[in-house]
């Protein structure tokens, strides 16, 4: 018995990776995420499995789950929206079933910032540019910050900032990071990337919070910052100049 905890993608249900997939078909109990898992994945589950929406359940309730499964021999997947590594609160399931002695493994998945770079048709690390992409999030009633990773630390990077969970702290974002990258500098939210009624609105750290009030939008978005997302005066990559020699395209 093992539990496979799986990245299901960003919500488009053929994001998911085939090995991810293909343990979601031969499981006895699948365990999901329903506010953020698309029902067509976890479908693909046998149709005895055991189907469970976590959504409502405490996390003592959802390792109680696990547990029995385990005491039965019954494979588990659980399947966490886009990669698990990303704040996927896998940690703590983790941790106790590792008290338990529970196996358990870890399959990746399409995180919202690589989904959101594809829909924006945009490389998130240009040369001269930014060759730096750094994930965060904002403090909120749930999670806080380590004191030393704030956004105005990160902005004194220069990198592409890829904001996660915090479009309600989109005031304090775009006032914390102006000074460092200017009112001008280009800012993409991307709502429900990849689902049905994804959402990209582009703008400026001056102008985007008019159009996410505008839209409506209150949760699921991310927060894309950085000059890369409107610049074409960049150099071209060194790795296919035909002056870069290398041990696949030797000089001469």
């Amino acid at each position: 018995m093992t539990v496979h905890f799986i990245g299901a993608g960003p919500g488009a249900a053929d994001l998911i990776t085939v090995r991810g997939r293909d343990l979601i078909r031969a499981a006895s109990v699948v365990l999901y995420a329903g506010s953020l898992v698309p029902e067509a994945i976890v479908a693909e589950a046998p149709k005895d499995a055991r189907v469970l929406d976590t959504a409502p359940l405490t996390l003592e309730e959802i390792i109680e789950e696990i547990r029995v499964a385990h005491a039965a021999g019954l494979d588990v997947v659980r399947v966490h929206s886009g990669d698990p590594s990303l704040y996927g609160a896998i940690a703590e399931q983790i941790r106790r079933l590792d008290q338990l002695s529970i196996p358990y493994d870890v399959t990746p998945g399409v995180s919202a910032t690589s989904a959101a770079a594809a829909a924006l048709k945009c490389e998130l690390t240009l040369p001269d540019i930014s060759q730096t992409v750094i994930l965060t999030r904002t403090s909120v009633r749930s999670t806080g910050m380590p004191e030393n990773e704030s956004l105005e630390n990160f902005a004194r990077t220069g990198a592409t900032l890829a904001i996660h969970l915090s479009i309600n702290n989109l005031a304090q974002v775009v006032k914390q990071l102006t000074p460092h990258y200017g009112a001008d500098c280009p800012v993409a939210v991307a709502y429900r990337v990849s689902w049905p009624d994804q959402l990209i609105l582009r703008g400026t750290l001056g102008d985007i919070r008019e159009s996410v009030k505008a839209a409506g939008i209150t949760r699921t978005a991310l927060i894309l910052v950085g000059r890369v997302l409107d610049e074409d005066a960049f150099s071209d990559s060194r790795l296919y100049d035909p002056d870069h020699h290398h041990v696949l395209r030797p000089k001469g």
